[in-house]
């Protein structure tokens, strides 16, 4: 459950199966709330999501569906315009930026980057093989996730402080540790992708975004910097226990998860991934589409896109501090998701890909919800000490098991079964272990492969 970096993962990646493959027909109309209302609503029931918006776009209809609050506690439902932060998303964006200068001859998808740094600016090198913009927009760079020397002044905007002459000093610093050609998701490389872009047209990265692809696609609420209407409009941050947490800025790295948008515009960017006409802004588009580069576990990557095991399906996530994103199309069933929270929660990536097979026809059903008596949750309140330094505390609030761990945030656990919990804020398990008699004087919290048993002391 301890963080092993002092920045949250920003930007992250889910894992995704094939989603089209043996799916029923597509119905007439488009009024899916009724399949998506028992996905949704446990979101909130259980302390997960403090509010979302879903935008669906299939055969040239779209259907919008809002769920809880844009504020915590307001009663103020959110709604197409609302304004969130849309974190890692913002990598296909900038994979579009790439394939839009590709087509516009402005630069090559194998241009080294460092043909686009200044002359006093040393690209990391391994086996004398060069870093492309192709192997930045794919993740298969050799950089790591995120640049050693960031060290944030003010943790909870930890990206706001990050310098290009910081960027350009690790890059001359860094050894590689694995050569190029090898996918390893990095945020790092995402931004230097942005900045390179920057630097090869000579504008601004939001500049880009907007005349490249927010003003042409009508996306009049898609930016970086807030003017006073928009920020008005924006959905404040919650962390994964609900607490307010801060918005954030990354001027550096903005390639990498800068962006801001509303679901209304994130429809309308689906949209134009679904259209099967001769704009170049659409040839473009496609251009991003496009395999890359094929894992061993059978998933791909585009330009900035994700390409599930099925072939067809593009999609990504995205988290910051306080909010998290999902945005899938399938072209070939013109069909596309976008799933924007003011929560920094994984479950919404669950969630929006299970809605995503909904839109595509399939039968999703919720999850089982086991119901543990009020007795039983009762008996495992107390503090379990897993190391000297190291105790769960579990409480009972409002009917549910909350469990803090020294030094972070308290979170709810959910049920298996009487004894067994998980969490949804991690991929962890807590068991509880009773006695003979009954008494509970031990717990084991299940996580990254190890089973950490831990002793009641109250």
């Amino acid at each position: 459950m301890k963080r092993t970096h002092p920045v949250f993962p920003i930007f992250v990646i889910l894992v995704v199966a094939a989603l089209v493959d043996g799916l029923a027909a597509t119905a007439q109309g488009l009024d899916l709330r009724s399949q998506i209302d028992p996905l949704a609503h446990p979101l909130l029931e259980d302390g997960v999501a403090v509010g979302f918006v879903i935008g669906i776009a299939r055969d040239a209809q779209t259907q919008l569906i809002a769920y809880g609050e844009t504020r915590k506690g307001s009663g103020l439902r959110p709604d197409g315009d609302t304004v969130y932060e849309i974190g890692s998303v913002s990598k296909v964006f900038t994979g579009t930026l790439v394939a839009v200068m590709v087509q516009q001859g402005q630069l090559k998808l194998d241009d080294p980057v460092r043909k686009y740094l200044p002359a006093s600016v040393k690209m990391p090198v391994m086996d004398d093989q060069a870093i492309t913009l192709e192997h930045l927009a794919t993740h298969t760079s050799g950089l790591p996730r995120l640049p050693e020397n960031l060290r944030p002044v003010d943790p909870a905007n930890p990206y706001a402080d990050y310098s290009v002459g910081q960027l350009y000093e690790f890059l001359g610093a860094h050894k590689l540790q694995r050569p190029r050609g090898r996918h390893e998701y990095s945020n790092l490389g995402g931004g230097l992708l942005g900045h390179a872009l920057e630097l090869c047209a000579g504008k601004p990265y939001e500049q880009l975004l907007l005349e490249h692809i927010a003003i042409p696609l009508g996306m009049r609420d898609t930016c970086i910097t807030l003017d006073e209407k928009l920020r008005a409009r924006l959905a404040p941050p919650y962390d994964a226990a609900l607490k307010p947490a801060y918005n954030w800025d990354i001027p550096a790295l903005a390639g990498a998860g800068a962006i801001r948008s509303t679901c209304h515009d994130m429809l309308r960017f689906i949209k134009a991934n679904l259209a099967d006409d001769k704009q170049p802004l659409t040839e473009a588009l496609l251009l991003a589409h496009q395999k890359r580069h094929t894992m061993d576990d059978g998933l791909a990557m585009g330009l900035g896109w994700h390409i599930a095991r099925d072939g067809v399906t593009r999609w990504h996530n995205g988290m910051t501090g306080g909010y998290h994103s999902w945005l899938a199309v399938v072209p070939s069933r013109q069909v596309g998701v976008v799933v924007l929270a003011n929560t920094a929660t994984m479950e919404i990536s669950t969630f929006g890909e299970d809605v995503t097979r909904i839109a595509l026809g399939a039968e999703v059903k919720p999850a089982p919800r086991f119901k543990v008596e009020p007795a039983v949750l009762a008996s495992y309140a107390g503090h379990y000490e897993l190391s000297p330094q190291f105790v769960l505390t579990v409480t009972v609030e409002d009917g549910r098991l909350m469990v803090q761990a020294t030094g972070q945030e308290k979170f709810p656990v959910f049920a298996e079964s009487n004894t067994k919990f998980f969490y949804k804020v991690v991929d962890a398990r807590i068991t509880f272990v009773p006695e003979q008699d009954g008494k509970v004087l031990k717990l084991i919290l299940h996580q990254a492969g190890h089973d950490i048993p831990g002793v009641r002391r109250d």
